[in-house]
């Protein structure tokens, strides 16, 4: 199952393509965010730590808001047939709390499109779980499958207060 840059992967979500040789990926896990990258052991980001305002770029180069996810020409062009199809790339930003501290956890995307809805609301989700103080439903991999396919009910454009509507039943399921 694929949402965005977000898959499911031997019962776990992942953030990027993690089937790449030598890519990497954010691992959702029950105890926090492991960003895993060649030569690296896998980092844990406790989701006690990570604060508000989580931010979710597909693309190199983007700044991103903070709130909603972005996606830049060349997480456009990584879609698409061609030399740019899977590259571009991505990143999850967020500061984090006791020491504070800004990261950019860095993930390679899938040469797949992905819908820029998709990105949207994973973006929300991402937020809105974080900032009521439920990050850590993001580890448990039921739950994400469930408020994913949740957020695929949302199929019109403009999105208006939908995703509001179905991250809040998302987030009190």
């Amino acid at each position: 199952m694929i949402y965005g840059p977000l898959e499911l992967v031997d019962g776990r979500w992942v953030l990027g393509d993690a089937q790449r040789p030598g890519g990497r990926w954010v691992g959702f896990e029950p105890d926090g965010l492991v960003h895993h990258a060649e030569g690296t052991q896998g980092e844990l980001i406790p989701w006690s730590r990570i604060m508000p305002g989580v931010g979710l770029q597909i693309g190199h180069g983007t700044k991103g808001s903070g709130y909603w996810g972005d996606v830049g020409l060349t997480g456009l062009l990584g879609g698409l047939p061609g030399p740019f199809q899977g590259r571009g790339g991505g990143h999850l930003s967020m500061t984090l709390r006791h020491p504070y501290e800004y990261r950019k956890l860095t993930f390679d995307r899938h040469p797949t499109w992905y819908r820029t809805a998709h990105v949207l609301l994973l973006a929300e989700l991402l937020t809105h779980a974080v900032s009521e103080g439920d990050a850590h439903r993001l580890g448990d991999a039921e739950w994400l499958t469930w408020a994913v396919g949740r957020l695929e009910t949302v199929g019109s454009w403009p999105l208006g207060h939908q995703p509001a509507d179905v991250l809040q039943k998302s987030l009190s399921g």
